[in-house]
């Protein structure tokens, strides 16, 4: 059988979209090329890799088999390369980095510190929501990710880096605003704003509930944090984020911390990475960084004041 990487990551791409045209898009070829490249591999393996359903392309049984021994072999290519730029040293390489949308408030002034000093490595950053984090993990599609609790369905090293307290936020003319230790079982009187099924905070907020025997009331539901604060501000509800989302409302008082009893809820941000990985000296520079001074960059003084209740 012979076969090149160039056909197996065209092949690639159409498998990922599904999508003759949106590969040759990405790969910044013409659609006959790619439909060239498919054949090519589809004549040295013997058997159709794709087949149409009115529109559609799918994957056939074979299709699905090059399709994951293609991973792997993309897979192992990266560890190769990986390996060569640690023979060239921590001055130089590439490193991939995925952070929860709720990191990305602060990820940004952590990559601008590291990457003032080591100005050699390439960072490239991925910002997606927790189901896609575990499964790049799944995946070993990057070398490190910020999240919030690691997985379970993924063998991964992780290690604590930073506190998160969550936080039950309300616009600054809620009657509860200024309000002092105010009973949780008050809150199931009001209604929450809430993030996504699948979002880290939202699964933080509910099993810190569920743990209490609290049922609090569902309102509307968000994908994204800023749409989840413009709600909480016009009036929508309450809702709970992480304190490190809201400091410019802070500052503005657009928004308040309410003095609820048992909050903040103290969680923590984790440093995670696939078990059994190599890290290629850029990802060992990175998670050395990170654990040693993430809390000292990405926490305003702010958040000093604002993360205890008023006695």
């Amino acid at each position: 059988m012979h076969l090149s990487l160039r056909q197996l990551r065209v092949f690639e791409a159409v498998a990922r979209h599904l999508s003759y045209t949106r590969a040759a898009e990405e790969l910044h070829l013409s659609q006959p090329a790619v439909s060239m490249q498919v054949r090519q591999l589809e004549d040295a393996i013997g058997l159709p890799l794709f087949e149409r359903l009115g529109k559609r392309i799918l994957l056939t049984q074979a299709g699905e088999e090059v399709h994951h021994y293609g991973q792997t072999i993309d897979r192992s290519l990266c560890e190769m390369e990986e390996v060569m730029e640690s023979l060239k040293g921590v001055n130089s390489g590439r490193l991939q980095v995925a952070v929860a949308s709720t990191v990305n408030y602060f990820a940004p002034r952590l990559l601008a510190v590291f990457q003032r000093r080591y100005p050699g490595i390439t960072l490239k950053l991925v910002v997606t929501n927790r189901e896609e984090l575990v499964h790049l993990l799944d995946g070993n599609a990057v070398d490190l990710v910020l999240m919030g609790l690691p997985p379970k369905t993924v063998e991964v090293e992780s290690e604590v880096f930073m506190d998160n307290p969550l936080v039950v936020v309300a616009p600054p003319d809620h009657p509860l605003a200024e309000a002092r230790r105010i009973p949780m079982s008050r809150l199931a009187e009001e209604v929450f704003v809430m993030r996504e099924e699948g979002s880290g905070t939202r699964q933080a907020m509910e099993r810190f509930f569920a743990e209490r025997d609290l049922s609090i009331r569902h309102g509307m539901q968000m994908t994204r944090n800023e749409a989840v604060k413009q709600a909480v501000r016009s009036g929508l509800g309450l809702s709970v984020v992480s304190l490190h989302t809201i400091e410019l409302e802070l500052e503005t008082q657009r928004l308040v911390i309410l003095d609820v009893d048992g909050f903040p809820d103290r969680r923590h941000w984790y440093l995670v990475y696939r078990r059994g990985k190599r890290l290629s000296p850029a990802a060992k520079a990175f998670r050395e960084f990170v654990i040693a001074e993430a809390a000292r960059i990405a926490t305003p003084t702010l958040f000093a004041t604002q993360s205890e209740p008023s006695a």
